[in-house]
Parts: structure tokens; C-alpha cells; sequence
């Protein structure tokens, strides 16, 4: 459509924005287990507040804005030290963990050709399981991925290290991975790291911001960070278990040395020289700023309580969906959980789930229904029970109907 030759006041289009999001999925009723974080209306309200406050300033210039760069520096140093990581380690805010991948990617390219002189096609070798991120990045790079049957649902350690030869740039565990939230045997990929000189990225956006609490909180979580000797770098997502607004995460490097890697440094053009930490020019201020002030607005006890809502909701979930007759892929011990049915078409429930209003993820090997659980599904999870029991009487009747039709996309 073309550009209005006139504007329209804000309060039309505002209620225009409302009635378009009519059909939206209700996430702030624990709808979802996709896409959005909720942590309660007190986190909500820190996120918007603290955006809109930074929401015109950019990140792209801290002599400009020196209120950025040390919220950003500030954010960092978290994050890091959550992940045990040693002294001298570094790392940046990124958008998102696509963006985190990339870079940690580009960084561990550029390592391997400076300091081991690597030419020609480079590659990596990464689990199964690993998010496509890797892949997106590959491509924008030309680099070759490897990607390794899992065992068990795990990476299978030996098989990535027989894959791996003189042109690999990374291996990669996840810490969890996506479809199963499962976390990798980061231990044994460490040694395989030391032992071989590789670089092993960890994988973490989904459970760097709630790995260490719900081991603070009892949980008997493996080690994943910077613990490991053998990690290298790690990607850890603000904006999903650290409640922060979109888009925010960390790319985080064992030292600045590393790190140094990644960075863009251009002086070749008329306008002076340019550096920039990662592959973004502009930063949005405002999801820098909104960080850090959700992780000072939590602190490490308020982190603590809303993950322990997060690991009863799971536990009250899987139990529930195991009595219906589920099978819970391997031990979830942090926010995901998939589970599938020897009997039952798993696509057929998702459907008859999305005709009561919840949108969820799927899994295709095996096939079944993921769920990424938020602070707030606790309160829903009885009613998720009771719904997904509604769902599977009605697959076993046959009435199925137009939720055969559902896609999930």
C-alpha cells in the first residue's frame, strides 16, 4: 500500500494496533511457550519503562553516550561472572542469539586463520540438535557445518571428535538445546577441546540466565560454562530467561584475546575510522539499558524465585503428561520440556490444544509437543493439564476435524 498522503492522530492508530493484535496469541494469559518470556507485570513493567528511557539513544556511540557503555560493560561483567568465567574474560551485548552465534563464529573463523594460518573451506561440528543459528551463520561465512547424530538425544562426543580435522574452526554443545532442552556433555567436549586445540562454543541462550539459579536453587545442573577449561566462548540470551526485552544477548569469550577476534575495525573511507563490537552499527539503547536494569532489578534472589517457578511448573507438567501416557524425552532440568506418544498423533493434540487458544512448539524426531515454560505457566499449568487431557479424549474418539488442517509454522 502506499504512504498516506496525510497522517492519522495517534490515538486512531493506536486503537487500530490494538484491534490488529486481536488475534494474537493471549501470552500474558499463558498461552504461549513460544516467543515470549513472562515473567509477571512487575518484570513487564522495569522492561518498558527502562526501554523508553534509552529508546533514542545508540549504543554505536559511547563517547556520545558513556551511560550505555557502562550498563552494557555492566550486563557483561553479570553475565560472565554467572558463568564462572575466569579473569580477563570479555564479551558484548548483542540482538539476539543469532546474532551471538554469528559472532562467536566470525570470531573463532578469524582466530583460526591468525593463529593457525587455516585456509581454504573451514567448517564446524556441531550436534544434531544445535539451533540453525549455526547454520544461518555458515552460510553468510561459506564455512562447511557438520552436523552429528546425537546419542541419546545428547552429543554424541566421540563422533563429533572423529568429524573434526585441521580445518575445524569450532565444535559446538548446547546448554540446552532447543527441541529437547536436554544439555549436552559440555564436560567431555571440553576435554576433546583441550585435547585437540579446538574451539568449543557453548550454546547457552536458552539456559545461561537460568542454568545457575536453578543450581543455586538445588538443582542438579552438570557443568556448561566457563567452568569447563576446555570453553572457549559462549552465547547467552538475555531476552528469554534473563526477562530482559527483546532483542538482548550476550556473546561471551574465555579472554579479551579472543574476543578481539570479532571486532570490526574499518578506517578506509572518507569518514574516519569506524570499530564497531559486533556486526551491528546502529545499537537500540533501549535494550541495553532495559537489561540492566531487569538484572538489578531482580538481583540474584529475585532470579532465583522466578526460576524455581519455572523448573515446579516442568516438574508439575511432565507428571501430569506422563499419567495421560507421554514419554518425556530425556531429563529436562531447566525451562523446556518435549514429550511425545507411542500411540497418539502428537500433531492432532497440538491442534486441538490451538482451538482452546495455547501455541506451543512441536518436535518432528520424535514427534511430539514442546513447551518453553515461563515464570507464569505455573499458575496455568492445572489448566494446560486439563486441556491437553480434553485434547488427547478427543484424538482417541477421532474428533479430530479441522485440526487435522493446523499447521504449526
Amino acid at each position: 500500500m502506499p504512504m498516506p498522503e496525510k497522517g492519522t492522530d495517534w490515538e486512531s492508530l493506536k486503537q487500530e494496533m490494538l484491534a490488529r493484535a486481536g488475534n494474537d496469541v493471549k501470552w500474558r494469559e499463558g498461552k504461549t511457550a513460544v516467543y515470549v518470556f513472562n515473567a509477571g507485570p512487575d518484570v513487564e513493567r522495569v522492561q518498558k519503562e527502562a526501554y523508553t528511557l534509552f529508546m533514542s539513544e545508540n549504543g554505536l556511540g559511547p563517547m556520545a553516550f558513556p551511560s550505555l557503555q557502562k550498563m552494557e560493560d555492566e550486563v557483561v561483567a553479570m553475565g560472565l561472572s554467572l558463568l564462572h568465567a575466569p579473569e580477563g574474560a570479555a564479551g558484548n551485548i548483542t540482538s539476539g542469539g543469532t546474532d551471538s552465534i554469528t559472532m562467536a563464529m566470525k570470531a573463532a573463523r578469524d582466530y583460526a586463520r591468525s593463529a593457525k594460518g587455516a585456509k581454504g573451506t573451514l567448517n564446524i561440528v556441531i550436534p544434531w540438535s544445535a539451533h540453525p543459528a549455526f547454520d544461518k551463520a555458515a552460510k553468510v561465512m561459506e564455512i562447511e557445518v557438520r552436523r552429528i547424530p546425537v546419542r541419546d538425544y545428547l552429543a554424541d562426543v566421540e563422533a563429533m571428535g572423529k568429524a573434526a580435522d585441521g580445518k575445524t574452526i569450532m565444535i559446538v554443545g548446547s546448554a540446552p538445546c532447543f527441541p529437547y532442552g536436554l544439555i549436552d556433555p559440555i564436560g567431555e567436549l571440553g576435554k576433546l577441546a583441550e585435547a585437540r586445540g579446538l574451539w568449543l562454543h557453548v550454546d547457552a541462550c536458552v539456559g545461561g540466565y537460568i542454568a545457575p539459579f536453578a543450581r543455586m536453587n538445588g538443582g542438579d545442573v552438570p557443568p556448561f560454562d566457563f567452568e569447563v577449561p576446555g570453553v572457549s566462548s559462549m552465547s547467552a540470551d538475555l531476552h528469554k530467561y534473563g526477562y530482559c526485552a527483546k532483542g538482548a544477548s550476550t556473546v561471551l569469550f574465555r579472554s579479551e584475546a579472543l574476543r578481539t577476534h570479532m571486532i570490526f575495525d574499518c578506517d578506509d573511507w572518507p569518514g574516519g575510522r569506524m570499530i564497531t563490537p559486533t556486526l551491528a552499527g546502529t545499537r537500540p539503547g533501549g535494550a541495553i539499558a532495559a537489561a540492566w536494569a531487569v538484572m538489578n532489578f531482580l538481583g540474584v534472589e529475585g532470579y532465583r524465585a522466578k526460576h524455581k517457578q519455572v523448573t515446579d511448573a516442568r516438574e508439575k507438567i511432565a507428571a501430569g503428561v506422563e499419567a495421560l501416557g507421554f514419554r518425556v524425552v530425556g531429563n529436562p532440568q531447566l525451562g523446556i520440556i518435549a514429550f511425545t506418544h507411542d500411540e497418539i498423533d502428537c500433531m492432532a493434540v497440538w491442534g486441538k490444544l490451538f482451538e482452546r487458544g495455547w501455541f506451543t512448539s512441536l518436535t518432528t524426531v520424535p514427534a511430539g509437543l514442546h513447551l518453553m515454560l515461563s515464570p507464569f505457566h505455573l499458575q496455568v499449568a492445572d489448566t494446560y493439564l486439563a486441556d491437553i487431557a480434553w485434547a488427547v479424549e478427543q484424538v482417541k474418539a477421532g474428533m479430530t476435524g479441522a485440526a487435522r488442517e493446523a499447521r504449526y509454522s
